[in-house]
């Protein structure tokens, strides 16, 4: 019983702290610019979406959801253009950093997207920006595999800005309600969040 009551703080309280912590930047100053920063990073190297300070920010302050979104938006498209070079510039020097160190950067799953490429190449990048796949993996190989730049840059604006402002939509007429179930059900939300990640990993793998 005590083992089970450690792992429950241990996993979910180090992750309610961290969800408090990303809320406490809706009340400093460079708040719209951390956002930006996740969402850049995120869509290139850095493992943390952007939806977690984006919701947090949005959910303090509703009536700047969509100025939220669109932070978000800018910073992803800009970070996937960082990717997009990566894969198509600096990927002989830095492909063993990323299949060592990157979680879901493996030669494998580089050889299944390479394949879909051929097949789906817009629908490939819409569906990584849209879902909880994850997106820097698209990012660096769209470059890498010489998918063409004028159609990665459409199918990510459309897909990134879809997923940002949906929630930004859902906040801004729902935010207090949508705060107090995150709060309610924070525990259940973490788990549903690893699930689906765990998801777009093979859904990459096995349907794509």
């Amino acid at each position: 019983m005590t083992s089970n009551k450690g792992f429950h703080f241990y996993t979910f309280g180090i992750l309610r702290r961290l969800y408090d912590w990303v809320l406490s930047w809706a009340h400093k100053k460079y708040s719209s610019v951390a956002l930006f920063i996740l969402a850049f990073a995120e869509s290139s190297f850095f493992p943390i979406p952007p939806d977690i300070l984006q919701i947090a920010l949005s959910v303090s302050k509703p009536k700047k959801s969509f100025f939220y979104a669109l932070i978000a938006s800018f910073g992803s498209v800009f970070g996937g253009i960082f990717g997009f070079f990566i894969g198509l510039k600096l990927w002989d020097y830095l492909k063993d950093f990323f299949f060592t160190y990157i979680p879901g950067f493996t030669p494998a799953i580089f050889d299944i997207i390479k394949t879909k490429y051929e097949l789906y190449d817009f629908w490939v990048v819409f569906t990584a920006g849209f879902t909880p796949i994850p997106y820097k993996i698209i990012t660096i190989s769209a470059g890498l595999f010489g998918i063409s730049f004028l159609m990665f840059i459409i199918a990510s604006t459309l897909s990134r800005s879809l997923r940002f402002f949906i929630v930004a939509t859902l906040i801004y007429f729902f935010g207090p309600k949508i705060k107090e179930f995150i709060d309610k059900y924070f525990n259940l939300l973490t788990i549903i969040f690893i699930i689906l990640l765990i998801g777009g990993f093979m859904v990459i793998k096995y349907f794509m």
